[in-house]
Order: C-alpha cells, then sequence, then structure tokens
C-alpha cells in the first residue's frame, strides 16, 4: 500500500460519507410532501419486514399529499398501520383502492426540531469523517513502521488527507446550511 492509496482509500470513504448525509437529509421533511419520507417505513408482508415501496406503488397526489397504492388489495390495512407506527407524524386514510398520506403543515416548533435533527445528522457525518482521517493518518504511521516510506511523505500523505478532511467538512456544512433554509421557509 502506498501514500496514494491511503489518500484515494479516504476520499473514497468521505464521498461515501457524505452521499449518505444527502440521503438521511432527504429523508428529514419539509412543508412539501415527496415519497422519500416513506423510504424506511418496513410493511409486515408474509411474515417478513419489507420496505413499503417494494408492495406499494408512491406516488404524490398534490403538493402536500402522498398517494400510496397497493400492490395487492388486502395489505391496505398494513400498510396503512404501518405508516402510522413509523412515528413520521402522518395519519393516512383510505379512499377506495389507494391510501391518502397528508404531511400536516409543519408548525414553528416542529421546524425547530427538525433544524436539530438536521444539525445532528450533520455532526454524525463529520464524525465519521474525523474517523477517516484518523484510520488514514494510523495507515501512513504503520507505512512509516514498516519502512514502506519516509517519515516526510508520511507528512505529506497527513497534509493532504487534512486538506480532504477540510473539503468535506466544508461540503457537509453546505448541505447543512441548504438543508436549514429549506426546513426553515414557510
Amino acid at each position: 500500500m502506498s501514500v496514494a492509496d491511503v489518500k484515494k482509500n479516504a476520499q473514497d470513504r468521505m464521498a461515501k460519507s457524505i452521499e449518505t448525509l444527502k440521503g438521511d437529509l432527504a429523508k428529514v421533511r419539509t412543508g412539501r410532501a415527496h415519497t422519500g419520507i416513506l423510504d424506511h417505513v418496513m410493511v409486515e408482508y408474509y411474515g417478513n419486514p419489507t420496505p413499503l415501496s417494494q408492495v406499494a406503488n408512491l406516488t404524490l397526489v398534490d403538493a402536500r399529499t402522498i398517494g400510496v397504492t397497493p400492490f395487492e388489495k388486502k395489505m391496505g390495512a398494513t400498510i396503512e398501520k404501518a405508516i402510522r407506527d413509523a412515528d413520521l407524524g402522518l395519519n393516512p386514510s383510505s379512499q377506495g383502492d389507494q391510501i391518502r398520506v397528508p404531511t400536516p403543515a409543519l408548525t414553528e416548533e416542529r421546524r425547530k426540531e427538525m433544524v436539530k435533527l438536521v444539525k445532528s445528522e450533520g455532526e454524525d457525518a463529520k464524525i465519521a469523517v474525523r474517523n477517516i482521517r484518523r484510520d488514514a493518518n494510523e495507515s501512513l504511521k504503520k507505512l512509516v513502521k514498516d519502512k514502506a516510506i519516509s517519515e516526510d511523505d508520511e507528512r505529506r500523505g497527513s497534509d493532504d488527507i487534512q486538506k480532504l478532511t477540510d473539503k468535506a467538512i466544508v461540503d457537509i456544512d453546505k448541505l447543512l446550511a441548504e438543508k436549514e433554509k429549506e426546513v426553515l421557509t414557510v
């Protein structure tokens, strides 16, 4: 393993952390409805917990309503219960074959809770990036110990990894600022 390999590995892992953060932030709902809110809802399907998107078709009926159409008619009540139990503050209602899930308008208090959640997600991502930096620096120290690279190479590698870390932290801060603005916009 070389310094370039360590840097490449760290860069890839940091990019994955940022992608994970983007996915997590997409689940934090704002005033508008989007089907991503229901991504982590699991439905009991023939005894197995199954993602909602695999047992029903999710669509947007309008700006504040998600339409859920089960692939099997008998799954309606189970899906409704799963959405209610998911602790998302949503109250689905059946209308024939379709289940309508209206998203309530966010109160000021709820918006502040959402901002706290967004900041918490961001802090978790920053911790992940810092852990990646630590792992990369330990790998460099091990290479020096094994006499595979010189101490100067290690120092330059550490500086490069710190630059990658700083860039990842800035990217995370930008994502958080955008999401905070989106959540607080009435």
